[in-house]
């Protein structure tokens, strides 16, 4: 070993070791148990890494290495979730194709990862912008549309009109185009959607989306965000019937039907069936104009909170057959069209919302339910506006009832007389995955020329990506266009094809292909399982490796993506197991999500904001074990930390002086009985910072390694045992150090990877003596220390003669002696 510590000379010697070694390749074969560890795959931006993104790696790469020293099989893979918007709009700007712009940054983002000895199997490499990927993204497609999870109906999108061209959510910035900044208005194009909400409640031998999260080990936060996405809610849908139109109706849900007797008007979302015949309202006109300029404001715009409330009165009312009384129908944008019925029952005196539509509208407010002070003055404020607790008035036949006895009862009655029935309401909505756009996987569908689809036959696969196509947005995909996409020769192929199953009738003949693109969380959705069988050309993954490797049994990436991407998964996770593929029915065992490390003036790091700090100015600093080491040690894992450059050094100069600890005389194993002290901290070190990783408090493991150093740094001599133990515990954090220390000090043959984790002695664990507390009545007056094996006599006789405890026994006689073992000794004097 040097005699200093270079840690470039160092870093890229054991890189190249490992690579070279193939040190951490994965065996499908292997006979030791197995564990998979994966991150979120990156996004490959142009950006590069950041300081933040390492945080996560390290995290899974530190239980990785421990996991193979436990004598675990690791599977710790790394690829690219390389299709999506910034590469094609940096195609329209620069007119560079997304492919070579994607498959430049995948490079630089790999130098970078490799560069702070992450143990990825790189054999496993993937990246879902490659024909060899997204060909069997095209073969999910394909699974779904089979089994009856994948159709086709109109639907709005985010569009811009002076850009003339669809938008992703991401686009749309506080309601307007981010390359413009015009107004974004809805669009209704048909899309293709997947069944997601197929899977919400269970099926045989399938945990749905809501009871599968009592069966993994996430975040209660995680947990909680898909449950409220989901947003499952109990209720009745009652009719209402229209009083000028004879056997039509209005169907509203409501969780809340107790408060029905307070009900003074009813309203329909401008989405809403009812709507399309307007000849049968007497102000269509009226109703006409306001749904053209809802439909150009967005649902966030439409139902966000302290939102003015807008709405037309049709000239129609309908029946509140619990009193009988009228109500008058309203059109307000408020009301999503696809949320419950598309209508709403409003009760103004006891829903905000309902409170705020009827003043802006000079609709009655009725009480019907008073708190617990009994006060039942008219309801002019919002503030007065009662919503979940208290007890019913003006209700007849609830009057004096609790609201959740009343909801019972008028429920009841409801159903019995016909005019309600009891159902169960989401707010998750169908995964809608068509995409206008070109960076993304084809649709693998063609169409004949009546408007049919057909499913491309399996031997075409993959649909790949034109190169002939302008970027430039036109308002359609840019490969509706693209002639190579288009190839007379190629569609006639297809419908030879197809005709040859009899899945085309002989007078049908194919005209177009599917020029819509999927939506890129379809590459995320099932990423997991390629890892697993990354070489297969005829599957996706074979089904014994995916049964073999799966569940992942650690997931780690951020919160952000607590809803649309792990939710996807799930849905296909579910899919999967529901038709005989895999065995199990959740894709991650256990998650876990990283904090984010802010930028040193407090905000997220960016590149506009030019706060961004680059790993590798780090690494070539202060070399990537430090820079791993003190990532771990910012604070604790899942909180947000700031950066602080200045302090990085703090953290090499710990490893400088673990580095002098391994130049020190070695005492070897026969003479170890001389540092029994020695060895009793070893095996405190061994507990405590195997627990900490179990338990991700990564920045306590590095303390407890530092206090460790410390120690080891005031003997003159180590011993070896001390020294072999400390390399394997320092293995996870900091590698190439620790590799060092194994095979140059140490004197070990082969990698310090797979030797088996040290494991402590209960005997060394227990200590020589402890500090008691004493207290007269209450109050601590003194502490000292004794063997830890004194008896309980022992003890209080020698708390008696501690000088500054005799001073208080003598202002009176001892009542009660109090005695806790190894902590508190206490006297009550009176």
């Amino acid at each position: 070993m040097a005699d200093k510590y270079d840690h470039l000379s160092l870093e890229q010697k054991w890189q190249q070791f490992w690579d070279e070694s193939k040190t951490f390749k994965t065996s499908d074969d292997s006979d030791k148990p197995k564990y998979y560890a994966l991150d979120m795959f990156p996004y490959p931006s142009g950006a590069g890494l950041h300081v933040g993104h390492p945080l996560g790696y390290t995290a899974t790469d530190i239980i990785s290495r421990k996991k193979r020293h436990e004598g675990y099989e690791v599977l710790h893979p790394m690829g690219w979730d390389s299709f999506g918007l910034p590469a094609e709009n940096y195609a329209i700007k620069t007119q560079v194709h997304p492919e070579q712009s994607t498959l430049g940054n995948i490079e630089t983002f790999k130098a970078q990862i490799k560069s702070l000895g992450l143990s990825y199997d790189w054999d496993r490499e993937i990246a879902t912008c490659l024909p060899d990927y997204y060909r069997w993204t095209q073969w999910f497609f394909q699974f779904l549309y089979k089994n009856d999870l994948a159709y086709r109906k109109k639907a709005p999108v985010n569009w811009c009109d002076d850009c003339n061209t669809v938008l992703a959510n991401e686009q749309v910035v506080d309601g307007k185009c981010e390359r413009c900044k015009h107004e974004v208005i809805p669009k209704k194009l048909t899309q293709w959607f997947f069944r997601v909400t197929d899977f919400i409640e269970d099926q045989p031998e399938v945990n749905g989306l809501l009871s599968g999260l009592d069966t993994i080990d996430w975040p209660e936060s995680t947990k909680s965000s898909q449950k409220n996405w989901i947003g499952r809610k109990t209720g009745i849908n009652i009719e209402y019937p229209i009083v000028e139109l004879e056997g039509e109706s209005v169907t509203c849900f409501t969780t809340r039907p107790d408060t029905n007797f307070g009900a003074t008007f009813v309203v329909l979302g401008p989405e809403h069936p009812f709507l399309n015949d307007l000849s049968r309202i007497p102000n269509a006109d009226v109703v006409e104009q306001y749904v053209i300029e809802t439909n150009k404001k967005s649902e966030k715009d439409r139902t966000e909170q302290g939102t003015e409330k807008t709405g037309v009165f049709t000239g129609l009312h309908v029946v509140n057959r619990v009193n009988g009384k009228k109500l008058p129908l309203y059109v307000g944008d408020f009301v999503l069209g696809h949320v419950g019925t598309g209508a709403v029952v409003g009760v103004p005196g006891h829903d905000l919302r309902d409170f705020q539509f009827a003043q802006k509208m000079g609709i009655d407010v009725i009480r019907v339910v008073v708190d617990a002070e009994g006060d039942d003055s008219p309801i002019t404020r919002e503030e007065q506006v009662q919503e979940e607790k208290g007890t019913m008035v003006n209700s007849e036949f609830l009057d004096g009832l609790d609201i959740w006895e009343a909801k019972e009862k008028i429920t009841e009655h409801y159903v019995a007389e016909g005019w309600a029935e009891e159902v169960v309401n989401y707010k998750l909505r169908d995964w809608l995955i068509s995409r206008q756009r070109y960076w993304g996987s084809p649709i693998p569908v063609v169409y004949d020329d009546e408007g049919n689809e057909y499913l491309i036959p399996d031997d075409e696969l993959p649909v790949h990506l034109p190169k002939d196509v302008d970027f430039n947005p036109d308002g359609e995909s840019p490969l509706v266009n693209s002639e190579e996409f288009h190839s007379a020769e190629a569609l006639k192929q297809i419908e030879e094809k197809l005709k040859a199953t009899g899945e085309l009738s002989g007078d049908r003949t194919i005209v177009r292909r599917e020029s819509d693109t999927m939506d890129t969380f379809m590459c995320s959705s099932w990423y997991m399982w390629r890892f697993m069988d990354p070489k297969n050309t005829d599957m996706f993954c074979d089904p014994d490796l995916a049964n073999h490797w799966g569940p992942i049994d650690l997931y780690v990436g951020g919160a952000e993506h607590t809803v649309l991407h792990l939710l996807y998964a799930r849905f296909f996770c579910k899919a999967l197991k529901k038709h005989g593929y895999i065995n199990y029915d959740e894709p991650f065992a256990k998650l876990r999500h990283q904090g984010h490390i802010l930028a040193e003036d407090g905000h997220k790091m960016s590149k506009s904001l030019g706060n961004v700090v680059n790993p590798d100015d780090i690494v070539s600093a202060f070399g990537a074990d430090t820079l791993r080491c003190f990532e771990m040690f910012l604070g604790p894992f899942d909180q947000r930390k700031p950066w602080s450059t200045g302090s990085v050094g703090g953290i090499r100069k710990w490893l400088d002086r673990v580095y002098r600890v391994y130049q020190k005389p070695m005492i070897e194993r026969e003479e170890t009985n001389k540092c029994e002290a020695s060895m009793s901290l070893v095996h405190k070190t061994i507990k405590q910072v195997t627990e900490d990783i179990d338990n991700f408090k990564f920045n306590t493991a590095i303390s407890t390694l530092m206090i460790f150093t410390n120690e080891l740094t005031a003997l003159e001599e180590v011993p070896r045992e001390a020294l072999e133990t400390f390399a394997l515990l320092l293995s996870p954090f900091a590698p190439h150090l620790a590799e060092e220390f194994w095979q140059g000090v140490l004197g070990k043959e082969g990698t310090v990877a797979y030797e088996p984790w040290p494991t402590y002695d209960e005997k060394y664990l227990v200590e020589d003596s402890v500090t008691y507390a004493v207290q007269v009545n209450g109050k601590v007056r003194a502490e000292f220390e004794i063997a830890a094996d004194s008896d309980k006599d022992t003890v209080l006789s020698t708390a008696k003669e501690l000088e500054k405890i005799q001073q208080y026994l003598s202002e009176g006689e001892i009542r009660k002696e109090i005695f806790v073992p190894g902590k508190i000794v206490g006297f009550v004097v009176k």
